[in-house]
């Protein structure tokens, strides 16, 4: 018997090695695919499901939120003194601006006030004074209740105003009515980004939201009728009807489409949204696409490695040998240079440890500066006359000018105490404080400028105390410096006017407004040493230090430009708890 070749032998065996291997290989890749093809295609499909529920439940709740945040305005306005004053007067020369002041913090569509003939006497939108809606809905629905009325009615150029309105009674006489539309397009807007289509129907049916336009004013079933055959409408109630009895197949292809209703608890409404199922396949098959190309790499790395012989092995084992040894050289010469950067490096860490010391001291000085012109000022104005009133021979009233002098130079001591711990951001002991106290403190200091320039000031503030926690002397620093902006930035005006107004509730804010020409830069406003003011009007240092002071009472400061020109600065703090329990 003659035996083979043992070379041969050894060579036919690697050969069946390889082709068991490869076998495996691909009984393998078709079992992977078969279950994660399944697998991944109920997860995704009940992903999407679940989000397209989670999305409705938010929907609802945006819808109800808005709805809510506005139920309260009329309320309000019906009690507001202006209004009533206005009503009672027919003097509404005054009452826009009422309604404007109120409309951005509102955040509504339209502030409307209606005389008792159902005449639209101010209005947010001035082009609408003057109409007459005596025989609308929400102005008739209003009149005959005591309470607030919610109404919807069509619009002519198409949609739908959502209105709360209630009647406005002055001397157990009712005089006007004032009305909130309330912007629900938004909300459009933003469904219309999310979902392929989301709609709102009221009570009876009729589509009063919609993410097509057509829509509005149909009911469910008359929208088929107008959108395109090719549109997911039609296919979501085409299809979506009893889905789950439906083969996976029969949504993945993008003819499938899952609906989705909730109840709206507000007045019998109804919200539908309807969401594709076109992107599970897509998901999928991406997925499935990456566990393809992992096994033909593996594959081909099979193929690669099997190719291969020992001559080449070696070959490539003397040049990876020699890369490796000029690595090495390589590598040593890099550890040479990084330990000579780091010396270097800390040679420029302690340079600029100096500079920084530096640099903090320049802006102390800085600081202390701007800080002490205000009461330094005031000095010289008390000074001047207090020289007038002697020469007059007036000593008492002179003597009260010299007391004033007095508490200003232990005000400036004050600063300084204060500038040296905004410098080492420590934090003083805070203590309860009535917040009129220091707008009153500051409106006093402030007195020399303001009657010197013939400024214009209006205070509002409320009856009873404003109580937070935190240190007077800073609070009246923070009102001190907006006041002082306030009065240069209304140089340029006519009849400059500043505002303050200080309004207490869940949180204490204080706005300082004037009508001056704006601010061109609101983004570096609170930077160090950041002005727009001329070379000697100032640093830029007064509204960092304010806004630091404001952050460390626990609140914030902020700017923004007013609607009818201006600018206004806002400090929120928050309001002492004692105070706030004792409120509810």
């Amino acid at each position: 018997m003659t035996q083979g070749n043992p070379t041969d032998m050894a060579s036919r065996q690697r050969r069946w090695r390889l082709r068991l291997t490869l076998l495996a290989i691909l009984v393998l890749a078709g079992v992977v695919l078969t279950v994660s093809n399944r697998l991944l295609t109920e997860r995704f499909t009940e992903t999407t499901r679940n989000r397209a529920e989670l999305r409705l439940t938010l929907y609802s709740a945006n819808l109800i939120s808005e709805l809510q945040r506005n139920s309260v305005v009329p309320q309000l306005l019906a009690r507001d003194p202006a209004l009533i004053g206005a009503l009672n007067s027919s003097d509404y020369s005054q009452s826009t601006a009422r309604l404007l002041s109120f409309v951005d913090e509102i955040g509504a569509a339209s502030l409307v006030l209606y005389d008792m003939d159902g005449r639209i006497v101010a209005a947010t939108d001035r082009n609408r004074l003057g109409e007459n809606h005596r025989s609308r809905s929400h102005f008739v629905e209003a009149l005959r209740s005591n309470q607030t009325v919610f109404s919807v009615e069509e619009k002519t150029e198409g949609g739908f105003a959502f209105t709360y309105s209630r009647r406005i009674d002055a001397n157990m006489l009712t005089v006007g009515v004032v009305a909130v539309e309330v912007d629900l397009a938004k909300l459009e807007r933003q469904w219309a980004g999310i979902s392929d289509a989301v709609i709102v129907a009221d009570s009876s049916g009729r589509l009063i939201l919609s993410t097509e336009p057509r829509w509005r004013g149909l009911t469910e079933p008359e929208a088929i009728l107008v959108v395109p055959a090719n549109r997911a409408i039609e296919r979501a109630l085409a299809v979506t009807h009893d889905w789950g009895a439906l083969p996976i197949e029969a949504y993945l292809r993008g003819e499938g489409v899952i609906r989705q209703e909730a109840r709206v608890p507000f007045q019998g409404w109804r919200i539908i949204t309807y969401t594709t199922y076109a992107s599970v396949r897509e998901r999928v098959n991406a997925i499935l696409a990456l566990e393809i190309m992992g096994f033909a790499i593996l594959l081909a790395g099979l193929f690669f490695v099997m190719s291969r012989n020992s001559d080449s092995r070696m070959r490539v084992f003397q040049r990876e040998s020699a890369e490796l040894r000029q690595l090495n050289i390589r590598l040593q010469r890099e550890i040479a240079e990084r330990q000579k950067a780091e010396k270097n490096l800390e040679v420029a860490e302690q340079t600029v440890a100096q500079t920084s010391k530096l640099a903090a001291l320049g802006e102390m000085s800085a600081a202390v500066s701007h800080e002490l012109n205000q009461p330094l000022a005031a000095m010289k104005t008390y000074l001047a006359g207090a020289r007038l009133l002697l020469s007059r021979r007036r000593p008492e009233e002179a003597l009260a000018s010299f007391n004033r002098i007095d508490g200003l130079i232990e005000r400036m001591g004050a600063i300084t105490k204060q500038l040296k711990s905004y410098a080492r951001k420590g934090q003083e002991a805070f203590q309860p404080l009535d917040a009129r106290d220091a707008v009153n403190s500051a409106l006093a200091m402030m007195e020399p400028q303001l009657r010197q320039r013939q400024v214009a000031i209006t205070l509002t503030m409320p009856d009873r105390p404003a109580m937070i926690l935190g240190d007077r002397m800073r609070l009246e620093q923070v009102i001190i410096n907006l006041l002082r902006n306030a009065l240069d930035a209304t140089k340029p005006v006519t009849d400059p006017a500043v505002g303050v107004i200080l309004a207490q509730g869940e949180t204490l804010r204080l706005a300082v407004r004037d009508n001056g020409p704006g601010i061109d830069d609101l983004e570096n406003l609170f930077e160090p040493f950041y002005t727009t003011k001329l070379p000697g009007d100032g640093v830029g240092l007064g509204l960092a230090i304010s806004s630091g002071i404001v952050n460390d009472f626990g609140g914030r400061l902020t700017a923004r430009n007013a609607v009818e020109g201006g600018a206004v600065f806002e400090v929120e703090l928050p309001v002492l708890a004692e105070t706030l329990e004792a409120a509810e």
